[in-house]
């Protein structure tokens, strides 16, 4: 169902995480070599991890797949046209974590999947942000850490360069 994805699950430690059946972000990439740009989001305050950069993503709902899931968020939150998305791969890159007994309300094995894709033109995409986003940037790979990124997203960043430079032609 659409939206059922919407709520809490266990995350590490004492923690929470959104998106009862998981999450999954889009990494859209466009360019080749050192130039390849990376379309990243400035989350709103209100938004989990807010004032912080990161993949468009977000909860994903029961019937979908973590491919699915990222490409809907980019379109709800990007307005990118999907028809000029190619996907090339797709990574878990955080989680699982596992339910917690003490806390029964919130779901478990919760999983963030990192959905690698590039533009079909090879060029950065026309967006328009959502009020999910302060603004929406394509910022060269080599440069992400220049931007205040979402802890999260940061961990993960070096083995999406590695699987990035793999899938390279």
């Amino acid at each position: 169902m659409n939206g059922d994805g919407n709520g809490w699950a266990a995350g590490p430690g004492d923690g929470r995480v959104w998106g009862r059946f998981g999450a999954a972000g889009l990494m859209l990439l466009a360019g080749t070599g050192a130039d390849v740009q990376v379309l990243m989001q400035h989350r709103a305050q209100w938004t989990n991890a807010g004032g912080t950069w990161a993949l468009p993503g977000g909860a994903r709902d029961s019937h979908e797949s973590p491919t699915e899931a990222a490409l809907r968020e980019a379109v709800e939150e990007c307005l990118i046209d999907p028809d000029l998305v190619e996907i090339l791969h797709a990574e878990v890159t955080a989680g699982p974590f596992p339910a917690d007994p003490a806390r029964p309300e919130l779901a478990g094995d919760w999983t963030y999947t990192t959905v690698i894709a590039r533009t079909a033109t090879g060029e950065p995409l026309r967006t328009h942000a959502n009020e999910e986003s302060l603004e929406l940037r394509w910022v060269r790979l080599a440069d992400l850490e220049e931007l205040p990124l979402m802890p999260a997203f940061a961990s993960s960043l070096t083995g999406l360069r590695q699987e990035v430079a793999r899938l390279s032609p």
